[in-house]
């Protein structure tokens, strides 16, 4: 990624100022509709969105489903596509997989929308960036974007692989950036797709925040607790109505499908109804800032053992009681959403400039 930021100049802003006014004199047509589940929209033209989920929880057999509605302009799994006739290309980017893993893939969805797998489709590029380097997979697809006539839908499979490093604040705001900007400019829907923390629902990183905070929706796509061969998917974040969770398998012919009686349990059913504490959840964003503006006052860095015994103190203070077990997914929620870092060795700082 280039380093070098570009300074805008004083007669530059001006123009970017005035072209940037809203205009209350015209109507504004609304963002075409192309992806629902159950008549919920989840994708429009000029914006993007998310599938996020833990290793092995099936997210992109799940997303080889919106692939396929696309390619088929029609219902698949519970997906359904309504593209323009002129935005009917699909670019899939995939950032991790061998070029053998990708072919599995591309043949899943060309499958499961009743069409040919042994010939390329003219609807369907499919992108094995997985030997470049972050600046090069933006390049390329970049470059994809601006120069595939038709294109409506992109998928980017491993949105983590475009930064270097996906707790840093600058790389990532610039992805998400771009993802903006792409977006806009050439009238299509970004998909992409994230790991979530290993020890709560949150999408990986700082990379991850910034997503959750700027998608159109954002898909969780979890497993099965009980039986490992199913996978559930619901919304952690919608902009529309939301719609009813649902769950799929993977069947004898490796192809997802859903399954219809399946029956959602609350996950706090066999806990008395008290479900595991979640900082995010159970703890307001006001009461977040008053405790760790009132515990970083004292100091400005801490070691671990004392950042544990101030914000315990912190949070007493706002009405949280925190036990050695919740204080631990506490400080793992506020270093994942960057609400607190390390730096200088072992030491933690605040920022207070953090996205909730």
């Amino acid at each position: 990624m280039d380093n070098k930021e570009r300074n805008i100049t004083p007669e530059e802003a001006v123009i970017l100022w005035h072209a940037s006014r809203l205009d209350l004199s015209k109507n504004h047509e609304q963002a075409p509709e192309i992806l629902k589940v159950q008549g919920s929209v989840i994708g429009t033209l000029g914006n993007f969105s998310a599938s996020i989920g833990k290793a092995k929880s099936k997210k992109t057999f799940n997303v080889s489903a919106i692939v396929a509605a696309a390619l088929k302009n029609g219902t698949v799994l519970n997906y359904t596509a309504e593209l323009p006739e002129n935005k009917r290309k699909i670019l899939y980017v995939d950032t991790e997989q061998s070029t053998y893993h990708c072919e599995i893939v591309a043949r899943r969805s060309l499958r499961m929308a009743g069409l040919p797998t042994d010939s390329n489709h003219e609807n369907l590029e499919f992108l094995v960036l997985r030997k470049y380097t972050p600046e090069e997979r933006i390049a390329i697809v970049k470059e994809a974007i601006y120069r595939t006539e038709n294109v409506g839908l992109v998928v980017i499979d491993g949105i983590r692989d475009m930064v270097y490093d996906i707790n840093s604040s600058g790389e990532s705001t610039k992805v998400i950036s771009l993802l903006m900007t792409w977006t806009g400019e050439r009238n299509i829907h970004i998909h992409t797709i994230l790991h979530q923390n290993k020890g709560d629902e949150h999408a990986r990183g700082h990379i991850g925040t910034e997503l959750s905070n700027k998608a159109e929706t954002v898909l969780q796509v979890e497993k099965d607790e009980k039986n490992p061969g199913v996978s559930t998917v619901k919304t952690a974040h919608i902009r529309a109505v939301d719609f009813e969770p649902f769950a799929f398998r993977i069947n004898g012919e490796a192809l997802p499908e859903l399954l219809e009686d399946y029956q959602f349990k609350d996950k706090d059913e066999t806990k008395g109804n008290r479900g595991k504490f979640d900082p995010y959840r159970d703890i307001t964003e006001q009461q977040h800032r008053i405790a760790l503006e009132a515990a970083f006052t004292l100091k400005d860095e801490y070691g671990y053992k004392e950042l544990e015994g101030a914000l315990r103190e912190a949070y007493a203070s706002v009405g949280v009681r925190l036990s050695d077990h919740r204080l631990r997914d506490l400080i793992t929620v506020l270093k994942n959403k960057r609400m607190i870092v390390q730096e200088n060795g072992r030491k933690y700082t605040f920022k207070p400039d953090f996205h909730y």
